[in-house]
């Protein structure tokens, strides 16, 4: 199937074409934590290389758990000036523009100073690197109904800002990912022990996020393919979810996988069915799709158009493509124009696996920052030296974060 065919998704919208430019953590909020003129920018790239879907990085919900110091809040209309225009730039060439918005739950770092959420007391394990990451807080039951009405506020702002939908974040070992999966999820009341009870904060999230967004608003779901963990969510756990969700009016079901502890995002999934093909999550997909009754998106290390059309070819309705459109943000156009373009980083091959998928995501943040600036990508970056100066981008930008909480204190 050509990637340059509409889709028309179940609320009625239509998608100019088949690509999406899938999400990825920029970090590039101003000093308000909103959307900054580098952020923008950038935006400006991918919308002028006209991918038919935009899916922001995360936008937060909660100014307190963030899953980088340099992230987008979006938790009440005091920036919303901002977010109306960073709406106007991606939507401007005719693309669908979503905000993904997500709570890290226990994946918040250390250093910025916050008490961690999560359905259960259970920390990372990373090795050497947990000490990034602190012992998680057990939720209450008024911090579950806080973190559903949160999530609805943000929604509801992103209408208002003039964006076309949001994404539910339900994966990569984010919260609502962390309630799904029996590792991180404890709990012996009604969110823990059985998928019905583990999966109610998502659905709960998506019914009150509908109940407040007009019929016209996209509202998808992000989910793990699985986490690639022993004994976590599994692919038949994915099935059995996106059956629940088939029950809620859902627009688009994105699938991808892993975690911090499993880095699958990366392309290092622990299940080697997923390392044969450029398509990491592929064969999981296929599997889950047959069950949706929505339309389904697979991201996950896709760069050539002749994956994409394999993707299609396999019935899934779209493909989410990261990494090489912060190469080359005029990938979609390229290949309606023609060109066989297929830009790609070097792998990084170093043995401690957590710190090789830290360097990995440094080297797409080096090509996300000249693209902010106006210049172009460089894949031939080092992946120490990206590193390096992602750690230190990450310490200035930690210290303006907390800045800005001692502020709202005050």
């Amino acid at each position: 199937m050509s990637p340059f065919q509409l889709l028309t998704l179940p609320n009625g919208a239509v998608v100019s074409n088949r690509i999406a430019k899938a999400a990825m953590e920029e970090n590039m909020a101003d000093a308000d934590q909103a959307p900054s003129t580098e952020l923008m920018r950038l935006y400006q790239a991918w919308a002028d290389g006209e991918a038919g879907l935009l899916l922001s990085g995360n936008v937060m919900v909660d100014g307190r758990a963030m899953t980088g110091p340099g992230g987008v809040v979006l938790e009440n209309a005091l920036q919303l000036q901002k977010f109306r225009r960073w709406a106007q730039i991606g939507r401007a060439k005719g693309a669908q523009f979503w905000l993904q918005i997500n709570h890290p739950g226990r994946q918040t770092r250390a250093n910025l100073g916050q008490q961690s959420w999560a359905p259960s007391a259970v920390p990372l394990e990373l090795g050497g690197a947990s000490k990034m990451f602190g012992m998680p807080k057990a939720m209450s039951a008024d911090d579950i109904a806080e973190v559903v009405q949160r999530f609805a506020q943000t929604a509801t702002l992103a209408e208002q800002a003039g964006f076309s939908g949001v994404e539910i974040h339900a994966a990569h070992g984010y919260l609502l990912s962390q309630f799904l999966s029996p590792i991180t999820n404890k709990r012996s009341d009604d969110w823990g022990g059985s998928l019905e009870n583990r999966a109610r904060l998502l659905l709960d999230i998506v019914r009150a996020v509908r109940a407040l967004v007009s019929p016209a608003f996209c509202v998808a779901v992000k989910l793990n393919s699985a986490d690639f963990q022993r004994g976590g969510f599994a692919t038949e756990d994915a099935i059995r979810v996106v059956q629940m969700l088939n029950q809620l009016p859902v627009d688009l079901i994105e699938l991808s996988g892993g975690s911090y502890e499993a880095p699958a995002m990366q392309g290092e999934a622990r299940d080697g069915r997923t390392l044969a093909r450029e398509a990491y999550f592929l064969e999981f997909a296929t599997e889950i799709a047959a069950s949706a009754r929505m339309p389904v998106m697979v991201t996950g290390g896709i760069r050539r158009r002749a994956v994409v059309e394999q993707v299609l070819d396999s019935g899934i309705a779209m493909a989410g493509i990261a990494t090489a459109l912060a190469i080359d943000p005029d990938l979609p156009r390229a290949w309606r124009s023609g060109r066989d373009s297929h830009p790609q980083m070097q792998p990084v091959t170093w043995q401690h696996k957590t710190i090789a998928a830290l360097a990995y995501m440094s080297m797409v943040k080096f090509q996300l920052r000249q693209l902010s600036r106006g210049r172009a990508s460089k894949p031939e970056v080092s992946p120490l030296h990206a590193l390096l100066l992602d750690q230190f981008r990450s310490a200035r930008r930690t210290r303006q974060y907390r800045r800005w909480v001692a502020t709202r204190r005050a």
